[in-house]
């Protein structure tokens, strides 16, 4: 990496640190902001996926805002194990991805503090909850439809994300013989056909693409690519180094295809591809008002995915092309809607035209940053290391 490029990284990530003290204490009960200014409400998911990069920066006092918001969670748990989906708010329910994420954030927190038993009672609870989410009782986990971090998008039944997520607080949490079945599921064949052979269970592997399903639900699934679920799938492990390869090398070529047809124009893959279109058979009407193609949830770039992605390419080891990307996610997380803002960390940017579309100083846009500074400064991948071996 050039000299040049790499001064313009750590100026960069001094900029996120500088996001992460700023949000640290926001106007509900203290706890962190979800962005700096259009957020003021601390989301769960935003912050417990924040937990990677605020994990390695070594400031004790950004770490105590991990505590308080874990401890926070634990509080506001219902009777069932349930986490909310607002860290302060014990009303606010249904989300499919905050109870693994809390589960996912106590594991890093054991890991980086080595307090072993830290919230023990709560994530026994979130454990037993996590269970009950299986509707065939055995290990992949369902949700409905807009109830994980993609709010205006539908994924049905077995998602990649949430089971993603799922297998990497398993492992965290030294539930390895629970783990290994998970693998086992997921890596099983989405069902086609149009009918489900007697004791067949869908998994989400596709039959000829590298990746991962979206999601599965016994004859029903969508190969359209989610990046953060194999992401996180390459990071846990749920890949073989080969296999992340070869998702790499996949993910690569569509996004210069894409560029090449003006779907895209920077350097960093959308969230979600290939984009739903108003003519698709999984177009919702609802998606003309925030889903078109190439916006928010239906491939827009978010940085924050981005970060994970470089993560990804040093888990997969291939350290040159997590190099460029890291230079192409500085150059993406400096431009803002606030022009007097040298980094902007903003939400997520259009696909087509690369313009800013969410809000400046966005706590996991910052995060996540950290986090892939970390990784490709190491050729390491914090907390998922382990897990991985």
């Amino acid at each position: 990496m050039e000299s040049a490029d790499w001064e313009e990284i750590k100026k960069a990530r001094f900029a996120a640190v500088e996001v992460l003290r700023h949000n640290a204490n926001g106007p509900f009960d203290g706890l962190p902001r979800t962005a700096g200014w259009g957020y003021p409400e601390p989301y769960t998911r935003d912050l417990m996926i924040s937990i990677l990069g605020v994990a390695v920066t070594g400031d004790l006092e950004l770490i105590e805002t991990i505590r308080r918001v874990l401890e926070t969670l634990a509080k506001n748990q219902t009777v069932h194990g349930h986490i909310a989906s607002l860290v302060h708010d014990n009303d606010d329910r249904g989300a499919s991805d905050t109870t693994p994420l809390f589960l996912l954030g106590v594991g890093i927190y054991r890991n980086l503090t080595g307090e072993a038993n830290f919230l023990e009672k709560a994530v026994g609870k979130s454990l037993q909850w996590m269970e009950y989410q299986s509707p065939d009782d055995r290990f992949l986990v369902a949700q409905q439809p807009t109830s994980d971090w993609r709010d205006e998008q539908w994924v049905i039944g077995y998602g990649l994300y949430v089971n993603a997520l799922v297998y990497a607080y398993l492992l965290l949490l030294d539930q390895s013989e629970r783990a290994a079945e998970l693998k086992n599921q997921i890596n099983k064949l989405t069902i086609d056909g149009g009918f489900i052979p007697h004791h067949i269970h869908e998994g989400l592997a596709e039959r000829n693409k590298p990746y991962y399903a979206f999601w599965s639900y016994k004859v029903f699934s969508s190969d359209r690519f989610d990046l953060l679920g194999n992401c996180l799938a390459i990071l846990s492990g749920l890949t073989s180094i080969s296999q992340a390869k070869e998702i790499i090398v996949w993910i690569e070529e569509e996004c210069k295809n894409m560029i090449a047809k003006g779907e895209l124009v920077v350097e960093l893959p959308p969230n979600f591809f290939p984009f739903t279109l108003p003519e698709d058979a999984d177009w919702h009407p609802r998606y003309k008002m925030f889903n078109m193609p190439g916006n928010y949830h239906n491939g827009g770039i978010w940085p924050f995915i981005c970060g994970f992605y470089v993560a990804a390419l040093v888990a997969a080891e291939m350290y040159d092309l997590a190099k460029e990307k890291l230079i192409a996610l500085t150059q993406l997380i400096r431009i803002s809607n606030d022009k007097n803002l040298e980094f902007g960390f903003n939400e997520w940017v259009k696909a087509q035209d690369g313009k800013v579309m969410g809000q400046d100083w966005q706590t996991w846009s910052a995060a996540l940053y950290i986090y892939a500074v970390k990784c490709v400064e190491e050729r390491k991948t914090p907390f998922f290391d382990e897990i991985r071996t």
